[in-house]
Protein backbone atom coordinates (compact mmCIF):
# COMPACT_ATOMS: atom_id res chain seq x y z
CA UNK A 1 0.00 0.00 0.00
CA UNK A 2 0.78 3.70 -0.60
CA UNK A 3 0.59 5.16 2.80
CA UNK A 4 1.23 9.51 2.63
CA UNK A 5 2.68 10.58 5.98
CA UNK A 6 2.51 14.26 7.38
CA UNK A 7 3.90 16.28 10.74
CA UNK A 8 4.72 19.29 11.95
CA UNK A 9 6.88 19.89 15.31
CA UNK A 10 4.11 18.62 17.20
CA UNK A 11 4.64 15.18 15.37
CA UNK A 12 8.14 14.76 14.28
CA UNK A 13 9.62 11.88 16.52
CA UNK A 14 6.34 9.72 15.64
CA UNK A 15 6.29 10.46 12.03
CA UNK A 16 9.85 9.36 11.50
CA UNK A 17 8.85 5.89 14.16
CA UNK A 18 5.31 5.18 12.21
CA UNK A 19 7.58 5.99 8.78
CA UNK A 20 10.16 3.27 9.65
CA UNK A 21 7.54 0.97 11.22
CA UNK A 22 5.21 1.19 7.83
CA UNK A 23 8.37 0.64 5.64
CA UNK A 24 9.59 -2.45 7.77
CA UNK A 25 6.20 -3.93 6.69
CA UNK A 26 6.47 -3.65 3.49
CA UNK A 27 4.39 -0.17 2.52
CA UNK A 28 5.83 2.33 0.29
CA UNK A 29 5.91 5.59 2.35
CA UNK A 30 5.68 8.83 0.48
CA UNK A 31 6.94 11.85 3.27
CA UNK A 32 4.91 15.15 2.83
CA UNK A 33 7.00 17.00 5.22
CA UNK A 34 8.27 18.52 7.42
CA UNK A 35 11.59 17.17 6.78
CA UNK A 36 13.56 18.19 9.80
CA UNK A 37 12.41 19.13 13.41
CA UNK A 38 11.44 22.67 13.04
CA UNK A 39 9.28 24.55 16.06
CA UNK A 40 8.32 27.06 13.52
CA UNK A 41 6.70 24.99 11.01
CA UNK A 42 2.73 24.68 10.76
CA UNK A 43 0.64 21.70 9.94
CA UNK A 44 -1.48 23.62 6.89
CA UNK A 45 1.47 22.93 5.06
CA UNK A 46 2.11 19.52 5.42
CA UNK A 47 -1.26 18.26 5.74
CA UNK A 48 -3.42 20.13 2.86
CA UNK A 49 -0.61 18.51 0.00
CA UNK A 50 -1.17 15.07 1.95
CA UNK A 51 -5.13 15.21 1.92
CA UNK A 52 -4.83 16.54 -2.01
CA UNK A 53 -3.26 13.69 -2.84
CA UNK A 54 -5.20 10.86 -1.09
CA UNK A 55 -8.36 12.67 -2.65
CA UNK A 56 -6.39 12.51 -6.29
CA UNK A 57 -5.52 9.18 -5.65
CA UNK A 58 -1.78 9.44 -5.44
CA UNK A 59 -1.64 7.34 -2.35
CA UNK A 60 -3.60 4.92 -1.03
CA UNK A 61 -3.98 6.13 3.00
CA UNK A 62 -2.62 9.33 5.03
CA UNK A 63 -1.75 10.38 7.81
CA UNK A 64 -1.02 13.55 9.37
CA UNK A 65 0.15 14.08 12.81
CA UNK A 66 0.19 17.50 14.51
CA UNK A 67 0.24 18.39 18.70
CA UNK A 68 -3.22 16.86 19.51
CA UNK A 69 -4.47 15.80 15.49
CA UNK A 70 -7.49 17.86 15.75
CA UNK A 71 -5.70 20.52 13.96
CA UNK A 72 -4.16 18.66 11.27
CA UNK A 73 -7.94 16.69 11.21
CA UNK A 74 -9.99 19.88 10.92
CA UNK A 75 -7.20 20.86 7.53
CA UNK A 76 -7.35 17.85 6.03
CA UNK A 77 -11.42 17.93 5.90
CA UNK A 78 -11.16 20.93 4.33
CA UNK A 79 -10.26 19.02 0.88
CA UNK A 80 -12.96 18.07 -1.32
CA UNK A 81 -13.12 14.44 -1.17
CA UNK A 82 -11.41 13.64 2.03
CA UNK A 83 -12.79 12.23 5.52
CA UNK A 84 -10.36 12.48 8.03
CA UNK A 85 -11.13 11.53 11.44
CA UNK A 86 -9.08 11.70 15.15
CA UNK A 87 -7.83 8.67 16.07
CA UNK A 88 -6.12 8.44 18.97
CA UNK A 89 -6.07 4.92 20.32
CA UNK A 90 -7.20 1.28 19.04
CA UNK A 91 -10.87 1.75 19.52
CA UNK A 92 -11.04 5.03 17.48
Amino acid sequence: MRIGIAADHGGFELKEQLTAALKADGHEVVDFGDCRLDTNDDYPDFVVPLARAVAHGDVDRGVAICGSGVGACVVANKVPGVRACLIHETFS
